[in-house]
């Protein structure tokens, strides 16, 4: 008895792949998306600071910095080598140093505010001054002695900036709000460097006059916060 062996043809090439191998490109492309949409709500919950801090360890867990070198926490908020974080982590930094060293002066009831590059210690003009006048009171004195040791302990310049509301004042001491400004930016600063002992070289002042508003000027409320001395720590300025 003959046996009939069946003949089998060779294979094409390329004929036992799976079909729909796409779909598997497919569905990885949406589990990669899928991570990145869940990471991004995540940091949007974030204080920016925290961010800050995950950015910086993670610099220094994988070496990313030119030559090896590394971002590292000290008691210098400001050195040679700063210029290797972004001028907004540094203002990050720096908003956390002034607000926990406002705390331990017992600075609580004063206002502090980040912006790009500076953080801004702000004071209401009647913790300092009578009205339309430039002569510090004597409650002023104690407020701006534990403003200087927070400018010490911090060790960045400060630009002290006087502003005024829009309402005109003529007298034989100050013609016009600019010379007021100035005035009260310049007895901040003397009194910060010669009573208080903070360096001459941390501290400038400067008027801006009512050109620099907070608030609209056409309500009482507006002019009284538009009145005020801001204490402007500046992280460029070393």
């Amino acid at each position: 008895m003959r046996r009939h062996h069946k003949s089998h043809s060779p294979a094409t090439p390329g004929t036992d792949r799976p079909k729909d191998g796409w779909q598997i490109v497919y569905t990885g492309f949406i589990l990669i998306m899928l991570c990145f949409f869940v990471m991004l709500t995540s940091f949007a919950s974030l204080d920016p600071s925290k961010i800050t801090r995950f950015a910086n360890s993670f610099s220094n867990a994988v070496s990313v910095l030119d030559k090896g070198q590394s971002i590292e926490e000290g008691d210098t908020m400001l050195n040679a080598k700063l210029n290797l974080l972004a001028k907004e982590d540094l203002s990050v930094k720096l908003f956390e140093k002034v607000r926990q060293v406002s705390r331990e002066e017992g600075l609580d009831q004063i206002e502090i505010e980040q912006q790009k590059g500076r953080v801004v210690l702000r004071l209401k003009d009647k913790l300092l001054f009578e009205s339309s006048a430039a002569t510090l009171t004597d409650e002023a004195f104690s407020i701006l002695g534990k403003i200087g040791h927070l400018i010490e302990k911090i060790g960045v310049p400060v630009e002290i900036q006087g502003h005024t509301d829009d309402r005109p004042i003529r007298t034989d001491r100050f013609p016009s709000n600019w010379e007021l400004s100035t005035a009260r930016a310049i007895s901040v600063l003397r009194y910060l460097n010669h009573s208080v002992g903070v360096n001459a070289g941390l501290l400038s002042a400067i008027g801006y006059a009512e050109f620099k508003p907070l608030a609209s000027n056409g309500h009482t409320a507006g002019r009284a916060k538009n009145r005020r001395v801001d204490l402007v720590f500046n992280v460029e300025g070393k």
